[in-house]
């Protein structure tokens, strides 16, 4: 007989006048503020009318609170050969849903469990709290109602409240490595059912370590597994060979708060409608992430599950919460079903990339129309599909297309590692240099909870390590090249090591071989802007990054570059402040200071006849002009550079330039337009003395005249 020996009947009027019995696991009708904090699981079970030939529905029908149903059908090796579709009405909001289909393809029982009567059934819908139902059956060629199974109803799950912060998972539910595994049969809610009778207990084999880490579980008590719906005690498999990854089907239409919820109306829809004995997936994982503990007998056991048939005898079976036909699963799930199949595994020494033979229990077509013979082996990945041993359309379209990614994350290396930053140095090229200490920086797309430790190589050797969290890590390197790369390795041993990076280590000032200094240009002449030229030479042993002007402005070079025209104000004494810096960091300065000062004409000697002019236009408002032949002016001072500065217009004329008495040059002043204060020639030294510039009117035919306006020289 199937199992109700838990539950009490009662009866619910339905919306058309038919009466429908349903089972609860208290009597307790569930209406008070206690009740209303903590109530235990109802199950209850809606028998279909005959609408046709073809077609069995139960009409719009007011229940009592719901959050899963499934139909279900008497004779579980009986497939339903037809179309299954449900609409729930709301009930905070009243609002009925659209159609949605249940997944038909539920796998019968390898080997029949206790006494139960198993039941066939459709893959459960998660619906949330819901208070009114209407079911619709259809057999696929639409003409005979023979086709479709008897004894159909829709069983709907209300999942109950076990504590008033189910909103919240206690840490404390969570099992880790030592964590002792509840003794099977046991009840940790009370329920006000009758007291099971205490199972036999099984032969527990050893559990084997695993090669890699446990992930957090939450044990059975932690979602509110009530112990006495299934007494029984579990059976063990020898070991686990594969993994195999499902979905719940139903929707992904649920909050990570109603997760504990939700494995509890499995629960009861494995146990009370399906008729198997506990729960058939040994895991299960909602799209937080959160991995629940599924069927009882120890989590890191070989536990014998019912979620894929013909397989379950050397498998585990992990099942995704929610519906991904068309939508994948998400990243933490698909990270925790990977961490889940890679430390069972790693308890045998499997390799979750790999490949296993695996022998049938039964005989069999799977989703792709493969055959499979009871008793012959046949070649499986370590983590399979649940569509690749039975003809179901589970785990979805979706995540079976995203199970390579799962074996990846499961079996590593580390997947996109690269250094994203190497601070402390500078890149030149394709070689970076440091003063000793550089931090590298990293990043990976493979989730930390699957990474091991980072390791920092230099010259191929581990120089530091980082915990798997981590993404940077310094080290300090010695003097001279190097090389640097960044190494993940994966909980499986694994490893991922990005490409040496070049590093020079160089601790080296650059030079200055020549000194920053001025001298002075042509260009037009102003009190606060004398046109002049900087000049320097750096280098550096490794690697010159830049030259830097600090004052008396600013200004950014680069490493070839040696000299840059500037301007600089008259009569005051600047420090020219230059800064050299290689790529390592390491920087010299320089910063000699200079003088530009002007020399009316007043200040020369005069020879020949000369006379003033006034303008604003002229250097102080005042120049001398002279059209005699052998008039001079001379200047006397000491420095480093000097500028002759005049007037020029298309009338003007030549002079003579005489340093410390030699000639070295004609200047010709003639222009096609008027300029005033031209710095017009100039002259400097490798270092300051005294000297004298004297300029003589040449007295050109037809244009004569030149205007000076003074001197300037470099002090």
């Amino acid at each position: 007989m199937r199992r109700r020996a838990w539950v009490s009947l009662g009866a619910v009027i339905l919306g058309g006048g038919g009466v429908a019995t349903y089972a609860a696991a208290s009597p307790s009708s569930g209406h008070g503020p206690e009740a209303r904090a903590k109530r235990p699981v109802r199950v209850y079970d809606l028998a279909l009318e005959n609408a046709g030939s073809d077609k069995r529905r139960l009409p719009r029908t007011e229940t009592k609170q719901f959050s899963l149903l499934g139909v279900s059908w008497q004779d579980a090796d009986r497939q339903l050969d037809g179309t299954v579709q449900v609409r729930t009405r709301d009930a905070g909001t009243g609002e009925w849903t659209g159609w949605r289909d249940l997944e038909t393809g539920v796998d019968p029982l390898e080997v029949p469990e206790a006494d139960s009567e198993e039941r066939g059934a459709t893959e459960p819908l998660w619906t949330g709290p819901s208070d009114g139902v209407e079911v619709q059956v259809v057999h696929a060629d639409g003409t005979t109602a023979a086709g479709l199974p008897k004894g159909l109803q829709v069983n709907l799950v209300d999942p109950g409240v076990v504590t008033t912060a189910e909103t919240k998972l206690d840490p404390a539910a969570f099992v880790t490595a030592e964590t002792p595994t509840p003794t099977p049969g046991t009840s940790t809610e009370p329920t006000g059912s009758p007291a099971p009778a205490t199972p036999t207990a099984p032969a527990t084999p050893t559990a084997p370590p695993s090669s890699v880490p446990q992930p957090p579980v939450v044990a059975r008590a932690g979602w509110g597994a009530d112990e006495a719906m299934s007494p029984e005690a579990p059976e063990y498999n020898p070991d686990v060979k594969a993994v195999f990854v499902h979905h719940s089907a139903g929707t992904n239409d649920y909050s990570c708060a109603e997760s504990p919820a939700l494995v509890r109306g499995i629960y009861a829809y494995h146990v009370q409608t399906n008729g198997w004995k506990d729960l058939g997936y040994n895991f299960l994982v909602d799209k937080c992430g959160t991995v629940f503990e599924g069927r009882k007998g120890g989590i890191d056991q070989p536990v014998l599950g019912a979620h894929t048939y013909g397989w379950n005898r050397e498998s585990a079976g992990i099942a995704v919460l929610g519906d991904h036909t068309s939508t994948g699963a998400s990243q933490a799930a698909l990270t925790s079903v990977a961490r889940v199949a890679a430390w069972k595994l790693g308890q045998y020494g499997a390799d979750p990339a790999g490949t296993v033979q695996l022998t049938a229990g039964a005989t069999q077509d799977n989703y792709f129309g493969t055959s499979y013979t009871a008793g012959t082996a046949y070649e499986f990945d370590r983590v399979s599909a649940h569509r690749d041993g039975f003809n179901s359309e589970c785990p979805g379209n979706s995540l079976y297309a995203q199970l390579p990614s799962i074996r990846t994350l499961a079996a590593g290396p580390v997947q996109g590692l690269k250094v994203t930053s190497l601070d402390g140095t500078g890149l030149s090229g394709t070689t970076y240099y440091t003063k000793g200490k550089v931090t590298a920086r990293w990043s990976a797309t493979t989730p930390t909870s699957l990474i091991k430790e980072f390791r920092v190589l230099v010259d191929g050797k581990t120089a530091a390590t980082a915990a798997p969290t981590a993404t940077s890590q310094s080290v300090t390197l010695a003097a001279g090249a190097h090389t640097v790369a960044v190494r993940a390795v994966h909980q499986s041993g694994r490893s991922a090591t990005t490409a040496a990076l070049k590093v020079v280590t160089d601790t080296t000032a650059p030079t200055f071989s020549t000194a920053p200094k001025l001298s002075l240009r042509t260009g037009t002449v102003n009190t606060t802007a004398v046109p002049v030229t900087l000049a320097w030479k750096s280098a550096d042993d490794a690697a010159l990054r830049r030259t830097q002007l600090l004052s008396p402005t600013t200004a950014t070079f680069g490493p070839t570059t040696t000299s840059s025209q500037r301007t600089a104000k008259s009569g005051t004494a600047s420090t020219w402040s230059m800064r050299a810096s290689d790529w390592a960091g390491n920087t010299r300065t320089s910063s000699p200071s200079f003088t530009p000062v002007i020399l009316q004409e007043s200040k020369a000697t005069k020879s020949g006849s000369w006379s003033t002019r006034s303008s604003g236009e002229y250097l102080g408002g005042k120049s001398y002009s002279s059209a005699s032949k052998g008039a001079s002016l001379s200047w006397t001072f000491t420095g480093r550079s000097a500028s002759w500065v005049v007037s020029r217009a298309s009338g003007s004329g030549q002079a003579y330039v005489y340093v410390d008495g030699k000639k070295t040059a004609t200047v010709d002043l003639k222009s096609s337009t008027t300029a005033y204060r031209q710095a017009i020639w100039t002259k400097s030294w490798s270092s300051s003395a005294k000297h004298t510039v004297k300029i003589v009117v040449v007295g050109t035919s037809g244009r004569p005249t030149i205007t000076t306006d003074g001197l300037v020289h470099l002090k």
